[in-house]
């Protein structure tokens, strides 16, 4: 609360309340959960970080933190699914709270006052905030809703001033994190080396004929193993089967489907509330009341995807008309009303390869314009700018064809923004655009447009009345009554008809069985009260009831060679026919030869290769193949065989075509740096994780 009073004193408002209030700062939850009885003893241990061991009372609180921040972001309790991330940011918190923090007083890294101020209500506000405080009308970030209510705080209740407290203190160990890793990733460098060789195999092609000789070339039938060479292969490739804590399970099911008469009461009542919605002069307000979406009033931008229940049943609809109600891909009724159209900022939507010339000097710079107007030409040659923005792009749109998605003029710079907005139709521009991050080739792909539109959504969930609900769960309960233990579940579902389906392999830690996506509780279960052949209390799942019987657990450790005795049989069985393979090419000196012993192999022609491919076309996966035909030092000479996990090559290369020397390979350097720090959060994170030895058993609780 150190800030309140620096704020008042800077702004000078008048304290107010926001509408509805931001801050909903609930008690309960986890902590009032069936398994709060266990937090009175301290043997619930639920992991260890840097030796110290967590318990789950300890934990729990930290998920009441990020659950109170989760309600001040969004003013409601987060959903059961939403609580998964809640969790997990909890976890990371404790992590970061035993390990990062004493890594930043190491670097006296810290978020002073007037850091946060500036993060809070100056010129950097947070993300969070900003998405939170949006002026419906204009559909922008309104900075006055947060001034409003930060002087509100002063004369807040406790309970509000104390979430706002942790959530300024989630706002600086988030910059803290950010900080750090932004230090450690500036420290990336990539070396000229380096950078030669990425050119080299970017651009190093060959052209190679390539024999495949899948694994069932040779039938399974012809090949003999015995147990005892599985439990040596298994004693010599333990690392490739280490497992974790695992279940068979097996379910029955009491769906909870919406029946007819529950349908023909939502369509009532939907046809109702659309002619209501029709005759309304306040729309946001009353789908708010009425709506069951999160977001029920919304404004549509060019370029924004209009929901598809409007846009398949509506060919053109007119601002102030009311349309539907309609039925939804998600079995909900729908029905819209064009609160407004306008004229607003204009968007375009258009593609680029950036040729990056950050740092150089004329001479490369030079080079580099060269290279961009060679690979234009080509474009205009081929078409294919797409495929060439992929190849030669520098910056995080090559991946998706150099597709900048739509944007207003403002959102670029100058040069690029004149050009794309001074296009009179759609297509490759015919000149380069030179801006200070290099020059671009572009495509525009959608002309301007400044078409805006606001809907009002009334929809209605098609769910299974408390009638059709409370006859599922008299059927699921009286199956748990007549079912003791496993065998007597097997045999009422067979005599009830129910069928038994199988989970087999359920990780302590999923969240799914088969297609089953809300099953948390079900493998909680499994994992922390559970005997073997014991039956399942009735399971409430969002269509269904479960009932569900344990049929075998497994622990965490080696692998034993009945858990995994069909992995590694086929693999023993895939080097004895890469054994038989080569015995039988033994003595071929051509691929047609080889092909003729096997005629259900293949001769692939790859013309194209490069040393950076790791998948050969028409082939699949296949590196080590890969990297022995660039190995070969003599055209038409054959490769050796290679084993693969797809089945045995064997290569002839015809051509090789070295990358050609290029004058300055600064931008090859920039791609590694830039690539390196992208993944420097994610392997500090590791690393971090891995030296203060992270214990993680919250499986049994969450």
């Amino acid at each position: 609360m150190a800030l309140i009073k620096q704020i008042r004193q800077r702004t000078g408002l008048a304290i107010g309340v926001i509408a509805g209030g931001l801050i909903l700062f609930l008690l309960g939850g986890d902590l009032l959960s069936p398994n709060s009885s266990l937090l009175n003893t301290n043997q619930n241990i639920i992991g260890e970080i840097a030796g110290e061991e967590i318990t789950l009372e300890e934990f729990s609180l930290k998920v009441e933190e990020y659950k109170a921040a989760f309600q001040q972001r969004t003013g409601r309790i987060p959903a059961e699914a939403e609580m998964v991330s809640v969790r997990e940011q909890a976890w990371q918190a404790l992590i970061v709270e035993r390990v990062f923090e004493e890594e930043y007083d190491k670097l006296g890294l810290t978020v002073s006052s007037q850091e946060l101020i500036d993060m809070v209500q100056g010129k950097n506000i947070v993300p969070e905030l900003r998405a939170q405080l949006v002026n419906p009308q204009t559909g922008q970030f309104d900075k006055s809703q947060l001034i409003t209510f930060l002087q509100s705080l002063e004369t807040a209740d406790p309970a509000q001033q104390a979430a706002w407290a942790q959530q300024e203190k989630l706002f600086a160990q988030a910059r803290s994190r950010v900080k750090y890793d932004n230090l450690l990733a500036t420290t990336e460098y990539a070396t000229t080396a380096e950078a030669k060789l990425e050119h080299k195999s970017a651009n190093t092609i060959a052209d190679a004929s390539v024999l495949f000789l899948p694994y069932y070339v040779i039938p399974d039938g012809d090949i003999k193993i015995q147990d005892a060479e599985l439990a040596d292969y298994l004693s010599k490739n333990q690392e490739k089967f280490k497992v974790g804590n695992s279940a068979n399970l097996e379910y029955v099911s009491f769906s909870i489907q919406a029946s007819g008469e529950d349908s023909a009461a939502v369509i009532a009542k939907i046809t109702d509330l659309t002619a209501e919605l029709k005759a309304s002069v306040e729309d946001s307000v009353f789908v708010s009341k009425n709506s069951e979406v999160q977001q029920p009033f919304q404004v549509y931008a060019p370029g924004d995807q209009l929901p598809a229940a409007l846009t398949t049943n509506v060919a053109e609809f007119v601002k102030g008309e009311t349309y539907g109600p309609f039925i939804t891909a998600n079995s909900s009724y729908v029905s819209y009303k064009v609160t407004d159209q306008y004229e607003g900022t204009p968007k375009m939507r258009a593609s680029h390869i950036l040729f990056a010339i950050e740092g150089m000097d004329e001479t490369a710079r030079a080079a580099v314009k060269t290279q961009a107007e060679t690979v234009l030409a080509e474009i205009k040659t081929t078409g294919n700018f797409a495929d060439a923005a992929r190849q030669y792009g520098q910056d995080g749109t090559a991946q998706n064809g150099g597709d900048l998605g739509w944007f207003a003029k403002a959102d670029f710079v100058e040069p690029f923004a004149n050009a794309t907005y001074a296009a009179k139709s759609k297509g490759l521009l015919p000149n380069l655009v030179e801006t200070e991050y290099g020059f671009h080739i572009i495509e525009v792909t959608e002309l301007p447009s400044s078409m805006y539109t606001k809907l009002a959504v009334l929809e209605l969930e098609l769910v299974a009345s408390d009638l059709t609900r409370n006859e599922a769960f008299r059927n699921a309960d009286a199956f748990v009554a007549e079912s003791g233990n496993r065998d007597e579940f097997t045999e009422n579902a067979t005599e009830k008809g129910l069928r038994i389906i199988q989970a087999n392999n359920v990780d302590a830690t999923s969240r799914n069985l088969n297609n089953l996506t809300d099953a948390r509780q079900v493998v909680i279960w499994a994992f922390s009260e559970a005997a073997v052949g014991e039956v399942s209390t009735v399971f409430e799942l969002n269509d269904a009831y479960l009932v569900a019987s344990l049929v075998s657990k497994k622990e965490e450790g080696e692998a034993k060679l009945e858990d995994v005795k069909d992995q590694v049989k086929q693999l023993v069985m895939n080097d004895k026919k890469a054994a038989l393979i080569n015995q039988k090419l033994a003595g071929k000196t051509t691929l047609e030869q080889m092909k003729a012993v096997f005629p259900e192999a293949s001769i692939n022609e790859v013309p194209g290769l490069r040393l950076s491919d790791a998948v050969i076309p028409g082939i699949g996966f296949a590196p080590k193949a890969i990297g022995t035909i660039f190995g070969m030092k003599t055209k038409g000479q054959l490769t050796k065989s290679v084993q693969e996990d797809i089945g045995v090559l064997v290569a002839k290369v015809n051509n090789l075509t070295p990358a050609a020397a290029i004058g300055d390979y600064t931008s090859y350097q920039a791609q590694l740096a830039q690539g390196a720090s992208q993944r420097m959060t994610y392997q500090i994170m590791m690393a971090l994780q891995e030296l203060a030895k992270v214990k993680d058993y919250r499986y049994k609780y969450f």
